[in-house]
């Protein structure tokens, strides 16, 4: 342990004594604390003098009309830079400003294109574009720049979207505003639709079946249509075949009314010729009686008699065969068909059962008429023989025919009367109201025949616009499926909304201030920003890691001018290890005072807490010392090299600049076990302020660190030095290598 301090204490004195060494050694403390405070300095604010950065802006936009209303957004943006120092703007033409960015004394360009106000006012059309802001950037001037620019070109971009959102937004809130108070307005309207829809919810099913119904009775009536058009050239040839039938059964009417009118004379003769005939015979029995007649007399008048009877029978007899004829004209009438329900019947009935039973009873009485003069004619004739020796019974027989030819005048008397006052006017008169009723009749098949091409137009009409019909149903029935799952879905999304949201609620919100909705679409979202361990400015945050890569630079200046080995006097290893040891690591920490004094003092950095800043200062540089003097102090050459690749691993991988996760996997990979990384971190804690198990857990590791190698030096310096010895002799020889 004496040898160990006589070494530090030699080196001391001659340091000390020689003023060169001493010059030398000054300049070696001083120069790492000139690394940290250039950078640091460098670094204190470099966001804060942007305003120095030149960057070009070409104006090209002719602005737009937008409901009778002009904008002009390029001369909006324009007037918002000249009033924004955050960077150095100059307004040119696009030659002057792409010739410039391209020379370099432009950083980047903005040029806002022609159509710039144009596309933003597309939002009110159908097809809205989006606006664009063409950018150009020299990236090769500057790495950090292009990231400055971009920002301060983004922050302007944004800065006009809040405002253009803001303003339409207004205009879109005034909108609502407006339809919120129609709305209100509205409600039981909308209401009565919610209801609407629901009842058409519960008449689905009963509409389907309607369309069901309806569609059958379409087909149906489609159906008869087709057989009432099947059956109209039937119905026009009965038509025809009925106006036939009238115009032949009134021309038998006509045949009939005239033959009555030729018989009538004739008959009306005959009956008088029998009643005068019956007179006759009559006042010729009258003359008879009282008169003494003989037989021969007798014969005589019933000769008479009998002639006379004979003439009358005759008559009587013609009478009748006018009758007959007659009643055989009303039998050629067409009569009514048994069947009343039978689709051939087109006429009325034209059947006369007075008429026929008229002219039967007629015939009838002609008939018996006829009888009565034929028996009177047989009683006369018998006359002969029922007198025959009985002479007194003549005037008795007399008296019979007499009796016999009054009833026959009577009887004749009664029918010419029955005959004139009720046959033959009856006749005339049911002629004449069937010929009525034919006319009646025919004039109707007349109009039904002139009806029957309407009624097929109709029909045709009716067919056409069934089948349309028809089909607009089938199309519904088909449809059906689709309406019935909207109509259910609505119903259903309404209720949803009824259970969910209350539509008042979603009117007083329309119903909102439109100013009060633009200012607050202006900025929807402040930043609340709440500081932990906050750092004054970019050149504090940067100040623990150009501390700690200041004392290692300074370690490294250390073993690139002074000796690991003390020479020409006898110590062991151990003793020039450790004795060596203790003079770098004096200079190491006078290093690090000078760099901590000069980032409390002289910069215009904030530390939260100077005094473990100091502390920790203090430990880093043992640790830091123990590391690069064992390389160097085992390894010779080979150990400043190694000191000087962990530099350089260091630098990349302790995450002083960038966040390490920013990093290539490798670099991500080696951080946790990099002195920097927990040397850095511990600076860190005392500059923004301590959180006690981060410190622990840092210390720790530099402790263990530090230890271990120094244990390595303490150990195995006399046998690697055996082997890096040989190593530099060999080197030496080159004659290149000191």
């Amino acid at each position: 342990m004496r040898n160990i301090f006589t070494i530090f204490k030699r080196d001391v004195r001659n340091i000390s004594t020689n003023w060169v060494a001493a010059v030398l050694i000054g300049g070696l403390i001083f120069l790492p604390s000139l690394y940290a405070w250039l950078n640091i300095y460098a670094s204190s604010d470099p966001y804060g003098r942007t305003d120095k950065l030149p960057i070009a802006v070409v104006n090209e936009d002719k602005g737009a009309d937008v409901q009778e209303k002009h904008i002009d957004t390029g001369k909006e943006i324009v007037s918002t830079l000249k009033k924004n120092p955050s960077m150095e703007w100059h307004f040119v033409s696009r030659k002057e400003a792409m010739d410039g960015v391209e020379y370099g004394d432009y950083f980047a360009v903005m040029v806002l294109p022609e159509n710039l106000s144009e596309q933003l006012a597309s939002v009110v059309s159908g097809n809205p574009q989006k606006a664009e802001i063409d950018y150009f950037v020299n990236e090769k001037l500057n790495s950090i720049a292009p990231k400055i620019t971009e920002k301060g070109a983004t922050v302007i971009v944004d800065q006009v979207s809040s405002q253009f959102v803001s303003t339409v937004n207004g205009v879109i809130f005034e909108m609502l505003n407006k339809l919120g108070l129609q709305l209100e307005q509205d409600l039981p309207d909308v209401q009565k639709f919610e209801n609407y829809v629901f009842e058409a919810e519960k008449s689905l099913p009963e509409i389907y079946d309607l369309l069901n119904r309806g569609l059958g009775d379409a087909t149906d009536a489609q159906a008869i249509i087709h057989k009432a058009q099947g059956k109209l050239p039937e119905a026009k040839q009965i038509t025809d075949d009925g106006l036939g039938q009238i115009n032949r059964t009134i021309g038998y009417l006509n045949e009939a009314e005239q033959k009555l009118n030729e018989m009538s004379p004739k008959i009306k003769a005959d009956l008088k010729k029998v009643s005068d005939i019956s007179n006759e015979a009559n006042d010729f029995l009258k003359q008879l009686q009282g008169v003494q007649m003989d037989f021969t007399e007798l014969d005589k008048a019933k000769k008479s008699l009998d002639d006379r009877m004979s003439a009358s029978i005759g008559r009587v007899d013609s009478v009748k065969q006018d009758l007959v004829r007659l009643q055989e004209l009303v039998q050629q009438l067409p009569t009514q068909d048994e069947n009343p329900d039978s689709e051939e019947q087109t006429t009325p009935s034209l059947s006369s059962p007075d008429l026929s039973g008229k002219l039967d009873d007629a015939i009838t009485k002609t008939d018996n008429l006829k009888k009565l003069l034929q028996e009177a004619q047989t009683n006369a004739r018998t006359v002969n023989s029922v007198v025959t020796g009985k002479a007194e019974e003549l005037d008795q027989a007399v008296d019979d025919l007499q009796k016999i030819a009054g009833n026959t005048s009577v009887e004749l008397d009664a029918f010419m009367k029955e005959y004139v006052n009720t046959i033959e006017p009856t006749v005339k008169k049911e002629v004449s109201t069937a010929k009525g009723t034919l006319g009646q009749a025919k004039g109707l098949l007349t109009e039904i025949q002139s009806t029957l091409p309407k009624v097929q137009t109709i029909l045709g009409n009716s067919d056409r616009e069934l089948a349309e019909g028809k089909e607009t149903i089938e199309k519904a029935v088909a449809e059906y499926p689709y309406v019935s799952e909207k109509v259910n879905q609505l119903a259903e999304k309404i209720r949803n909304i009824q259970g969910e949201t209350d539509i008042n609620k979603i009117i007083q919100l329309l119903k909102n201030d439109p100013n009060a909705e633009k200012t607050f679409f202006e900025e929807p979202i402040q930043l609340k920003e709440n500081r932990l361990y906050s750092i004054e400015n970019y050149g504090t945050g940067m100040t623990p890691f150009y501390t700690v890569l200041s004392l290692w630079v300074g370690c490294l200046l250390l073993i690139s001018l002074l000796s690991t080995d003390v020479h020409g006097e006898e110590f062991t290893t151990r003793q020039v290890y450790f004795g060596r040891f203790l003079t770098f690591g004096l200079i190491g920490l006078l290093q690090m005072f000078i760099v901590v004094a000069g980032d409390l003092l002289l910069l215009d950095v904030h530390i939260r807490e100077p005094f473990w800043f100091v502390v920790f200062g203090v430990i880093i540089s043992v640790v830091f010392m123990s590391i690069v003097y064992t390389l160097v102090s085992v390894f010779g050459d080979v150990g400043k090299a190694m000191a000087i690749v962990m530099l350089v691993l260091q630098i990349a991988g302790s995450g002083g600049t960038y966040p390490v996760v920013l990093l290539p996997d490798f670099f991500g990979m080696i951080n946790p076990f990099l002195p920097f990384t927990y040397a850095i971190d511990v600076m860190r804690e005392a500059v923004g302020g301590i959180v006690w198990e981060r410190v622990a857990k840092d210390l720790s590791f530099l402790a263990c660190c530090s230890i271990a190698f120094i244990l390595f030096g303490a150990l195995l310096k006399e046998r690697i030095n055996k082997g890096t010895n040989q190593l530099l002799k060999k080197s030496k020889e080159a004659g290149i290598f000191h």
